[in-house]
């Protein structure tokens, strides 16, 4: 006989750990080329899409998580 249940989480709240986690990389990395910056440069180097991406990737991964927070799969 079973004596308790086990509730798991969402795969879409490990989707978002996981995507704020890698938007967390890069923007670090984006963060590291602005202050030290590379000596070979692209066309589109001065608009600093690693920063960019980073914060999007990090705030879709947080909105992810908090949606799915509470949220379990039978």
């Amino acid at each position: 006989m079973e004596t308790g249940t086990t509730k798991m989480k969402p795969i879409w709240y490990f989707v978002g750990l996981m995507l704020a986690v890698m938007g967390l990389v890069v923007e670090c990395s984006g963060l590291y080329r602005y202050f030290s910056p590379e000596h070979t440069r692209t066309v589109l180097a001065n608009l600093h899409p690693e920063i960019w991406w980073g914060a999007i990737m990090i705030v879709a991964g947080v909105i992810l998580l908090l949606v799915n927070r509470r949220a379990t799969v039978d």
